[in-house]
């Protein structure tokens, strides 16, 4: 296993080192990551991404785009020929329809490159000429990066946390007892194995819909194909000390092992490895909606997914040495049209808080890190009712299941983040002093002027952040 991590290393090292000296030396490529975990919008945003740095009219803070300075930008065909497509065309046709829907969702890792032909600026304008810059922005679940937590822990160790961190959840209870009732020591039996690995795979699916996030192995829930293969058939039993051969406890244990050798590890090294900027994209409203128990689920895996992260600044030496890592990491807090812009700078906050801890490891690193309140596609528009004598800022919108219009109140967050947070740590069941609704909304029909990419908040600030210093 040892020998295995050293080629590894060696092999993503040789890569780099090539990937490096091209990049210096011919046209700078900037691999940007996009994960998220369920309906955070990955796809909405890559979508609405593409379609504003292509047609820039709605990117003011782009500061490229508001000088002038970017001539075009036109997608080519991505450089990983083994990488699905990302569907670009599909998904914005789905959002520019008569009848506009959400596209479907992220079920695996895609890519798509977009180049940009862009005048330098300051003394070189002068005396060069436009260069091209490639993004190449790689789309993968969330559920797979939680799964880069798995590489440092033992099945035996991975068992304990995950029946632990279930045990009060009224979803696990079947499986939980389950598990319990196994004889983890008797003969492998391979029917028992499977209702086992369903059974948990059943509990995992219902904790994400509840509105928890750290819902691992990621694959169990987008199987893709590997669906019904042993590497999946497994599943978390209570701890038994000296298991004998074949048994369950010991077959467990061993696909354990091969699911992070050849789910998790190819992962890594094939693609998360190279990405150098990084977008987290999160439904904060949704667990807030949920309750305090779904947002502490939500602030640990946060520290999570950025423990997963390599921080640092990509120097040219670093590069060639120890590979690349993530510059810069965003976490933005999605569906902000779902609130009056007046409490967005409490959501910028309250996602600021719930990746604190983990964003000052990444800024001790070196990387650059920074908490927003986006939406990557504008749904609603704003408005202000009077009700009960009192003015609500609302929104109003499309809702999703009866095609009606309807102004939605979502309720008022707090200016101070640990109003959610403290009652969050303390494994409160519900809030105390204010309730938060959310609504389901499905994207208006768009009438775009020549120039427009879709109208959305602040994804021109997002782009700047992520990619304005590499144009």
């Amino acid at each position: 296993m040892i020998l295995g991590d050293i080629a590894d290393r060696l092999r993503t090292g040789v890569e780099n080192v090539t990937g490096t000296v091209s990049e210096t030396f011919l046209e700078p490529v900037v691999r940007l990551g996009v994960t998220g975990l369920a309906r955070s919008g990955k796809t909405v945003f890559i979508t609405s991404l593409v379609a504003n740095l292509t047609d820039r009219g709605r990117m003011p803070q782009l500061l490229a785009a508001a000088d002038g300075r970017i001539e075009a930008a036109f997608l080519q065909p991505q450089p990983d020929d083994t990488l699905p497509r990302f569907d670009y065309e599909a998904h914005l046709g789905a959002l520019t329809a008569p009848t506009p829907r959400w596209p479907d969702s992220t079920r695996a890792i895609s890519e798509l490159r977009l180049s940009f032909r862009v005048r330098p600026r300051g003394l070189l304008a002068g005396f060069q000429g436009a260069r091209t810059v490639h993004l190449d922005i790689v789309d993968y679940p969330g559920e797979w990066l939680l799964d880069l937590g798995l590489l440092d822990k033992t099945y035996r160790q991975w068992s304990e946390e995950t029946l632990a961190r279930n045990a009060a959840r009224p979803m696990a209870q079947d499986f939980i007892a389950m598990a319990r009732a196994e004889d983890a020591g008797a003969e492998l039996d391979e029917v028992r194995a499977r209702a086992l690995a369903d059974s948990f795979t059943d509990t995992l699916n219902a904790a994400r819909r509840a509105g928890y996030s750290d819902c691992t192995p990621g694959r169990f829930l987008l199987p893709g194909d590997l669906a019904g293969s042993p590497v999946l058939t497994f599943a978390p039993l209570p701890p038994l000390d000296a298991a004998p051969r074949r048994s369950l406890w010991r077959e467990f244990e061993r696909r354990f092992e091969a699911y992070k050798a050849r789910v998790v590890k190819p992962f890594f090294r094939d693609h998360f490895a190279r990405i150098d900027r990084q977008i987290v994209l999160v439904d904060a409203l949704g667990a807030i909606h949920k309750g305090p128990q779904a947002v502490e689920d939500l602030r640990r895996t946060m520290a999570d997914i950025l423990g997963a992260f390599r921080p640092g600044r990509n120097a040219f030496l670093s590069q060639l040495l120890v590979g690349k890592r993530v510059e810069k990491i965003l976490f933005a807090a999605t569906k902000a049209d779902h609130l009056h812009h007046r409490q967005h700078p409490r959501l910028a906050a309250i996602m600021a808080a719930l990746t604190r801890d983990a964003a000052e490891r990444a800024r001790f690193a070196g990387a650059e890190t920074q908490s927003m309140a986006i939406a990557a596609l504008r749904a609603t528009v704003e408005e202000t009712r009077q009700h009960q004598g009192e003015a609500l800022d609302c929104v109003r919108g499309t809702l999703l299941d009866t095609g009606r219009s309807a102004a939605f109140y979502p309720g008022e967050l707090p200016e101070d983040p640990a109003r959610l947070l403290s009652p969050a740590r303390e494994g409160a069941e519900r809030w105390l002093d204010g309730e938060y609704g959310i609504m389901s909304f499905a994207p208006a029909p768009l009438t775009l002027k020549p120039g427009e990419g879709p109208p959305h908040i602040r994804l021109d600030r997002a782009a700047q952040f992520l990619i304005g210093d590499r144009l």
